[in-house]
């Protein structure tokens, strides 16, 4: 008895040349799809799940000690503070209130972390804390060392909870890094709902915009991996030192880059 699908048997009978097969194999984006009048019943059963699982990253709150574990808030010294957001919803209505420290959370991070290191790091939830809680365990530790090993002085980590990017003027205000690095969730897609981003402002202060940031996106394990990750935003904050700048006038070296 013949139990292949219509589906099924269509898939059998359709080969694609081997630089569309090596195409799809090196991204999650959905290319060359099967389809005839309308995408196939399994397609569009992925398709809706992906959907689903952007939008529970999206309405998820994100929870340090639950999403990355006592023991790893532990070991980093981690702590948490909020932006003015008083809920998800308002958070995603009101972006502004998200790049503004709360003023207990102002407070906080005063009393906690040294003034004037030459990088800071900052997690923040952002659009997906499924995000940071699938990379942020593997890229923490990376970025540490290799920052350590440039004999640099690091601040203490902490955790911004409904953060936006424009928070780092506020931060660097506080702090007043060289460079402060962002780790925060990026807004998902259909790919993956697991996407970080890494934001990286030389000296960031009020006024700045994303012209002066620089940014590495797309971090997880079908983009960029968490030791390319590591190593490339090393090798900016170098960079952004040595020049004496940040944003657009600061790229990377094409040379540099993992392939």
């Amino acid at each position: 008895m013949d139990t292949m699908s219509d589906e099924d048997k269509l898939a059998a009978q359709r080969t694609w040349p081997e630089i569309v097969d090596r195409i799809r194999a090196r991204t999650p984006a959905r290319i060359f799809v099967e389809r005839g009048a309308a995408y196939s019943t399994r397609m569009e059963l992925e398709l809706r799940s992906a959907h689903a699982s952007a939008v529970d990253a999206v309405w998820t709150e994100f929870e340090l000690k639950k999403d990355l574990t006592a023991e790893f808030v532990a070991r980093w010294r981690l702590f948490q503070v909020d932006s003015w957001a008083e809920s998800k919803s308002q958070y995603l209505l009101r972006p502004d209130l998200g790049r503004r420290l709360s003023e207990a959370g102002k407070s906080l991070i005063v009393e906690n972390c040294a003034a004037a290191p030459d990088v800071q790091i900052v997690i923040g939830d952002g659009l997906s804390g499924a995000a940071v809680s699938a990379q942020v365990p593997g890229l923490l530790p990376l970025l540490q060392e290799q920052l350590v090993e440039r004999g640099w002085k690091i601040g203490r980590t902490f955790y911004v909870h409904r953060c936006r990017v424009g928070i780092l003027n506020e931060i660097g205000e506080l702090l007043r890094p060289r460079v402060l690095v962002l780790l925060i969730g990026e807004r998902p897609g259909l790919a993956t709902a697991e996407s970080l981003s890494a934001y990286m402002a030389f000296r960031p202060r009020a006024g700045q915009t994303d012209a002066d940031r620089n940014l590495i996106s797309n971090i997880h394990v079908r983009g960029v991996r968490v030791e390319e990750a590591a190593e490339r935003i090393t090798r900016l904050a170098a960079r952004m030192m040595a020049l004496q700048l940040g944003g657009t006038t600061v790229k990377e070296q094409a040379g540099e880059l993992i392939g």
